[in-house]
């Protein structure tokens, strides 16, 4: 089942880039947001209501999801909608995979069940290196503005990361309804100050059919179940394993991008795509080879499977 939830995740979270650039054509990008997390946090508070899930009531739970609601949704997602006006996507798709490497060293110092080792360092990097080469006819930057975008993007990178294991050491007792709808409550209010200063009254943008069911896509599939089985998912499995989605997202994007709206693939792909794959199946199949060990017990050895 876990493995099911992480390649749905994969599949979403890869998709999303498509809603997301078509939905561009109509909406400025921090506005784009803001109603995507606003409508969020309707939805999940019927769905909270109806079902009855408790909210948090201790102060300690509040602190945590301000904190990570700030890092995740008023940080990363504000500096990738922005960077994105100045720099490729693919140039945003290979920094925003930093999350994965992020996320391995503040595991490290946030959970001391999880260990640094060389084999999930080499994993890490060489996903970031299949990511790299798809993309890597956009790894240039031509101007100060996008260099400050790069930097943008590789904070909110950090952002999220952080959020994703701090969620994960001091957050196992929330569900993850209530945990998101605290998130975004508190994170959305500088998205919505920022695109109301910056992007203007949203009644006056052009809401047409198209973007209206991008919101929507993005809003049931990409914020809501997405971030609710990621959720369920990082307090089942390493923060490692969970956040090296960050590396098959953008391939998934390509090939969607490909196939929907036309855009050239790659030649790199297949090999780029490759090298992500078997930075997957290292950390996959980890556990296989250390289950696999052998053991001597009366004298003989026996498989632990």
């Amino acid at each position: 089942m876990k493995i099911i939830f992480w390649l749905i995740l994969c599949l979403i979270w890869g998709t999303t880039w498509f809603f997301i650039k078509i939905g561009l054509d109509d909406l400025p990008p921090i506005t784009f947001a803001a109603a995507r997390f606003a409508l969020a946090i309707l939805i999940l508070a019927f769905i909270i209501r109806i079902q009855k899930i408790a909210l948090p009531r201790a102060k300690r739970d509040w602190k945590l999801l301000a904190l990570t609601g700030v890092l995740q949704f008023s940080i990363n997602y504000s500096l990738v909608f922005w960077s994105e006006q100045y720099i490729s996507s693919g140039l945003a798709a290979v920094l925003q995979a930093m999350i994965s490497v992020f996320g391995l060293f503040l595991a490290w110092f946030y959970l001391p069940n999880e260990r640094i080792t060389w084999l999930k360092v080499f994993a890490v990097l060489l996903g970031i290196c299949g990511v790299a080469t798809i993309f890597i006819e956009q790894l240039q930057v031509n101007s100060a503005l996008a260099f400050a975008a790069c930097a943008a993007i590789v904070v909110g990178a950090f952002a999220a990361a952080q959020a994703s294991i701090l969620i994960k050491a001091r957050g196992a007792n929330l569900h993850p309804a209530s945990l998101l709808f605290g998130q975004m409550i508190i994170g959305i209010v500088p998205v919505i100050v920022y695109a109301l200063l910056k992007e203007g009254n949203p009644i006056n943008f052009n809401w047409s059919g198209r973007a209206i069911f991008c919101v929507l896509y993005l809003t049931v599939f990409g914020t809501i179940a997405a971030f609710w089985l990621y959720y369920w998912l990082l307090s089942k499995i390493e923060s490692t394993k969970a956040m090296m989605i960050s590396l098959v997202t953008p391939l998934i994007a390509v090939v969607v991008g490909a196939i929907f709206l036309g855009e050239k693939l790659p030649p790199q792909t297949v090999f780029g795509g490759a090298l992500i794959l078997a930075s997957i199946g290292l950390i996959a199949f980890k556990k296989n080879v250390v289950n696999g060990k052998r053991k001597m017990e009366n004298g003989k050895y026996k498989t632990v499977s």
